[in-house]
């Protein structure tokens, strides 16, 4: 029996389960659904087999990533940028191999061509995943004869071979001499345009990453309570809707109210706070690293610098997280770094005993107010 359902798109989704078998299609007009269910019945009926237009038409790998990405809008969820963007890339590199050939041994070789180009284990990770899952949604889906089993052999082989694992966790984190020194070199170079030097000031003290610093308007600003709305701020469970107000503290050793008013002047308060491409921001620090020869260090380091540091201050878990945004405290984890040295400070002065306050009012006696 066929069911239809229509999607938020207007088209169609035809679903056909017969004799234990199953087949899905899209289709534009639901009367050209219902011819094909009533089509695959009757394959159904005379094979034991459905044979959808979708498994007719894919031959390749990009076709059914083609079909993974229309699916994928048809139901109201369109790859993001970054999905979109490594999907794009798989295409270009796996996307003429035919069906019949994306077995184990094609995939070992995409692996290792990858990690020779510097691919790193956890960048391979994804890709591996991801190939599986457009594998297993164009056979569980559409019925097209690709193995999600190979994806996974292959998986194991390079796992085994170094070339598949998780990412190590970063713990470089800027000295206070390397800060001082990116600062003086952006607000002393006159070819400058974007502020960055504020803008590092800035990144350490609020812990925002380049988009959140430089996509938010004034009116998301909060002038009387001192706090910043975030917009779809970055979850990896959820984007959309996850808006995050962020106050703006002076506990990093850089005070992000006062960057926010000196951007107030000089916008003006309209558009933007930080009317810049988070991507020239991006480039302009990496820039300024390799003249000023400070190795290893990413604009999102600075985001792991001030999280320690409002450690350091003295904040709790729970109130760094209203800062950072984490919403798992175990992923909070990885991103504070904190100095040995910075507990001292932390330590509470030792209280003096009863006897020393004694000592103490009877060498100054305090006058008593009647």
């Amino acid at each position: 029996m066929a069911s239809f359902i229509q999607l938020p798109s207007g088209n169609w989704r035809v679903q056909v389960r017969r004799k234990n078998r199953y087949v899905a299609e899209t289709f534009r007009r639901r009367k050209d659904g219902e011819d094909w269910a009533l089509d695959m019945e009757r394959s159904i009926d005379r094979s034991g087999s459905p044979k959808p237009r979708a498994a007719v038409k894919a031959k390749t790998f990009g076709d059914i990533v083609d079909l993974h990405v229309e699916d994928m809008h048809d139901v109201g969820r369109p790859p993001r940028r970054s999905k979109a963007a490594v999907l794009e890339a798989l295409k270009e590199e796996l996307g003429s191999t035919k069906l019949p050939r994306l077995d184990r041994q094609r995939l070992i070789e995409y692996g290792r061509k990858r990690a020779k180009e510097g691919a790193g284990p956890a960048t391979l990770a994804i890709d591996m995943s991801f190939i599986r899952t457009i594998a297993t949604h164009a056979a569980a889906v559409h019925g097209i004869e690709v193995s999600a089993e190979e994806v996974r052999l292959a998986r194991f082989a390079l796992k085994h071979l170094g070339l598949v694992g998780k990412s190590n966790e970063r713990d470089r984190r800027p000295t206070q001499d390397e800060l001082d020194e990116l600062i003086e070199y952006f607000e002393t170079n006159s070819r400058q345009v974007i502020p960055m030097g504020r803008i590092v000031r800035y990144a350490v003290a609020t812990t925002m990453r380049q988009e959140e610093i430089c996509r938010p308007d004034w009116p998301l600003v909060d002038m009387k309570k001192r706090i910043l709305t975030i917009i779809d701020r970055k979850d990896p469970r959820k984007k959309d809707g996850n808006n995050q107000k962020v106050p703006l503290l002076n506990l990093t050793g850089y005070d992000a109210w006062e960057i926010m008013l000196q951007q107030r002047i000089i916008t003006r308060g309209q558009g933007r706070v930080f009317p810049y491409n988070h991507r020239s921001v991006s480039k302009a620090f990496a820039r300024a690293c390799e003249e000023l020869k400070i190795e290893d260090l990413h604009f999102h380091d600075l985001r792991h610098e001030g999280t320690s540091r409002l450690f350091e201050a003295g904040l709790t878990i729970e109130k760094v997280a209203l800062v950072t945004g984490h919403k798992d405290w175990r992923t909070l984890r990885r991103y504070t770094k904190l100095n040995p040295e910075e507990l001292h400070k932390l330590q509470i002065a030792p209280q003096p005993s009863l006897e020393e306050v004694v000592e103490a009012l009877t060498r100054n006696p305090r006058p008593i107010s009647g």
